[in-house]
């Protein structure tokens, strides 16, 4: 599967749980919306980022991407009822970093 470098580089900060090095695949301005709340900026990414890793210990595996659709649908695991689950990453992209991202069941 050919990945984007920036989802590469998210892949590998969520699965050794560097909430720094995720928040840094992200623009200065982006914004994540995941469980039903909006994440905006850098450090506000890094602080849900290290709390959900806290939480969840998730590490994920990715199995499908659309780059026409900047889909990307991987399979996610960790300490949460459900798991293992496959969860949709809908990405907007700008310079090479994330603009946004919308995480979705």
């Amino acid at each position: 599967m050919n990945l984007p470098n920036v989802i590469v580089a998210l892949t590998k900060a969520q699965n050794n749980f560097d909430s720094v090095a995720y928040a840094n695949c992200f623009s200065e301005n982006a914004t994540v919306f995941d469980e039903g709340k909006n994440h905006n900026g850098k450090t506000e990414i890094q602080e849900w980022i290290k709390k959900a890793n806290e939480e969840y210990q998730a590490v994920m595996k990715p199995v499908e991407y659309s780059a026409k659709e900047e889909v990307l649908k991987a399979e996610v695991s960790g300490n949460f009822p459900g798991s293992p689950i496959i969860l949709s990453y809908h990405f907007t992209f700008q310079n090479g970093l994330i603009e946004s991202l919308k995480i979705t069941g």
